[in-house]
């Protein structure tokens, strides 16, 4: 008879692990790289130091808020489609990265924001955070007002995030959205009317991306009014934007302390031991005024 000492070790995403709680079919169930569990690890400091947070905790509870609650397309959210097992089988799933999102005063005195992060790890490369913001970037520009938390173990790794951060929303908010709505509406008449008898590559560049961007109820409404000569472009101009209240982002980082931890160990990175000081929210918490856009 076999020894404890002599026992097989079970890897713990073993099906006979997950099996004592009758989850052997969980999706999470399986080897994950380094980087995964050292961002989990990161994430379940956070959520552990702020417990009072109202969080979404699932992908339905974020859609709902999202779309019922503010009236947003379901297109604009962060989604990745998954290849099923049978030919074209495909699913679509939201806010995968499942970094925390919830509902929290920016500043003493002002009521809850809906408050996106990012984990930074230690393993992150810096096209990582980019990416994440892109996927961000439709949705971001739904909201007329919210907060974005960077979330680290370092100092160092703040280093230019928060100038990454107002790069990647600079083009998109900043721009005369008006003017270009105004561009891809005649384009799509021309386009729509056959009128382009030799093809301009930079119009139907133009016209792919906008079809895309501008995918919603509101401006497909617009465009049919304006099409049918309902809608004069300055009334299509006081349609688009009625008021022009500022936009307001908050922008904050969070320190998470750390300590050393098998992870870190078995990947020879030991790293030392913060100081005993528990550090909170590393402000000054700070906002952007942009011009409120789509």
């Amino acid at each position: 008879m076999r020894s404890d000492t002599q026992r097989i070790p079970v890897p713990p995403f073993s099906r006979m692990v997950y099996g004592q709680i009758d989850k052997e079919n969980l999706r999470n169930r399986k080897r994950h790289s380094l980087e995964f569990m050292r961002t989990r690890l990161v994430l379940l400091d956070f959520i552990l130091a702020n417990q009072d947070l109202a969080y979404f905790e699932t992908e339905q509870g974020k859609v709902n808020f999202f779309c019922q609650e503010l009236g947003i397309s379901q297109d604009s959210l962060p989604a990745k489609v998954y290849e099923g097992s049978a030919p074209g089988q495909q699913t679509i799933r939201y806010f995968v990265d499942k970094f925390p999102l919830f509902l929290a005063p920016p500043l003493h005195g002002i009521p809850p924001v809906v408050t996106f992060s990012y984990v930074d790890s230690g393993f992150e490369r810096s096209s990582s955070f980019a990416s994440h913001l892109a996927a961000y970037q439709p949705l971001f520009r739904q909201l007329h007002r919210f907060r974005f938390l960077y979330i680290a173990t370092k100092e160092a790794y703040f280093h230019g995030v928060e100038q990454r951060f107002r790069a990647s929303l600079k083009q998109p908010l900043a721009a005369d959205l008006a003017n270009e709505i105004l561009r891809y509406f005649r384009i799509r008449k021309r386009w729509d009317n056959h009128e382009y008898i030799i093809p301009v590559t930079e119009d139907l560049e133009f016209l792919r991306d906008a079809r895309e961007r501008f995918r919603n109820e509101k401006i497909e409404g617009l465009y049919k009014s304006w099409r049918s000569g309902e809608l004069a472009e300055c009334e299509l101009l006081a349609r688009i934007f009625p008021q022009k209240p500022e936009r307001t982002i908050f922008f904050d980082t969070y320190l998470v302390p750390t300590h050393p931890s098998a992870i870190a160990r078995e990947a020879g990175q030991g790293e030392r031991c913060m100081k005993d000081t528990v550090h909170s929210v590393r402000h000054g918490s700070r906002h952007l005024q942009v011009p409120r856009t789509f």
